[in-house]
């Protein structure tokens, strides 16, 4: 099969949906499977990188590029054009991985990753640009894409529930998998974190915006002090992201500035120092299609505290303590108790890399391979039986 798959979010600064792609397009291509696959550095004109792929690059016997553009309007006539299918050298499957739908594509089957539809839940948590351009791409989606990859059940059941016209079997559930390819590497400790002791500060990974709670976790970790908890610092490692200017000037009215450490964006090998050195790793999220710094953490023995909101819990299973994002005062009582119950600390430890190992990258990728060849045998969606090529 002739294989076109989008790797446009996957450049330098990439955030789960970037490394969702990443990962599965690496372990498709190593997976032998004898496809021929196209990447395409841009892909639509929702969301544009022109840096990619020279940021990063997927070498590959199989492996080809389609179009790269230099601009955002370039790319926007390309993909909207009606000669884009051909343009790409008809490819059977087109995988779209960045919110954006192509649509009125006659062969290929149009697959759609949905990663969550939390823009649909609360309009607090992101910009209107990114919600309008977020629900356009899904709702293009649920009319022209063939099948839907959900990154978890809770994703496929909200999916259905937003639009309960979708064909349930074409909607499949393919886990992500985590970006780190080795669990014994040391990792680098970030500067920002120098006067850490190893082993001796909480960790909480993520961009700073209000979906990921970081607000809600700090006033549990003010709380969790006042309750005589030992003072560990908090480190908050992620970039900033929107609606959240005044944060770090509310740590500083909290009287928290020395005690919670912002990192900022972290390179890959810092946060594996991170979740490998940290005494526990806090997910807070109010609402996640996956959680993958759950499964990463726990790749690298972290003891997880994490939100029992949306797909979280699927991420975490037995080997996490799951808290209601919303309790702030459960937040605090669920460090207090680890803090001092060193045996707890041990069993979650222990009990994380088994977890992680549940999303196995090359399960990942052998699940999108069989579902392409699925498609591939079933058919563009809505035709009529014997109509497709």
């Amino acid at each position: 099969m002739h294989i076109g798959f989008d790797v446009s979010q996957t450049g330098s600064g990439k955030a789960g949906c970037g490394f969702f792609a990443h990962a599965l397009a690496e372990a498709m291509i190593e997976s032998g499977s004898g496809h021929r696959f196209s990447l395409y550095p841009s892909f639509g004109d929702f969301y544009f990188d022109p840096s990619m792929p020279l940021t990063n690059p997927y070498p590959g016997r199989d492996v080809r590029y389609g179009p790269r553009h230099l601009t955002r309007e370039s790319a926007a006539g390309f993909w909207n054009a009606a000669g884009a299918e051909a343009a790409l050298g008809e490819p059977d499957i087109v995988h779209a991985n960045n919110f954006w739908c192509p649509t009125g594509f006659a062969r290929a089957r149009v697959v759609y990753t949905c990663y969550d539809l939390g823009f649909t839940v609360d309009p607090s948590w992101t910009t209107e640009a990114n919600r309008v351009g977020c629900f356009e791409g899904v709702f293009r989606a649920a009319v022209a894409a063939d099948w839907i990859v959900a990154i978890s059940q809770a994703t496929r059941e909200h999916f259905l529930r937003t639009f309960p016209h979708f064909p349930g079997e074409r909607v499949r559930v393919v886990s992500p998998c985590s970006r780190f390819r080795d669990a014994s590497v040391p990792g680098r400790m970030p500067k920002a974190v120098a006067a850490c002791e190893p082993g001796r500060f909480w960790l909480t990974v993520g961009t700073v915006e209000p979906r990921k709670n970081q607000e809600r976790l700090v006033e549990a970790y003010a709380r969790y002090l006042a309750l005589g908890g030992e003072a560990m610092p908090l480190v908050v490692a992620g970039g900033k992201g929107w609606l959240m200017d005044g944060f770090a000037e509310r740590l500083l009215r909290m009287g928290l500035a020395g005690r919670v450490i912002l990192t900022g964006y972290v390179s890959d090998d810092e946060l594996v120092w991170l979740y490998r050195h940290c005494f526990a790793n806090l997910y807070p999220s109010l609402f996640e299609g996956f959680g993958l710094p759950v499964l990463e953490g726990m790749q690298f023995g972290a003891a997880t505290v994490a939100s029992s909101s949306s797909a979280i819990p699927e991420v975490a299973g037995e080997a996490g303590v799951a808290v209601d994002p919303l309790d702030t005062e459960g937040w605090a009582q669920a460090m207090l108790a680890l803090a001092r119950d060193g045996e707890r600390l041990a069993r979650l430890r222990a009990a994380a890399p088994a977890q992680a190992a549940r999303f196995d990258r090359s399960n990942c990728a052998r699940d999108l391979l069989a579902l392409y060849e699925e498609a591939g045998r079933a058919g563009k969606r809505g035709a009529p039986e014997g109509a497709n090529p």
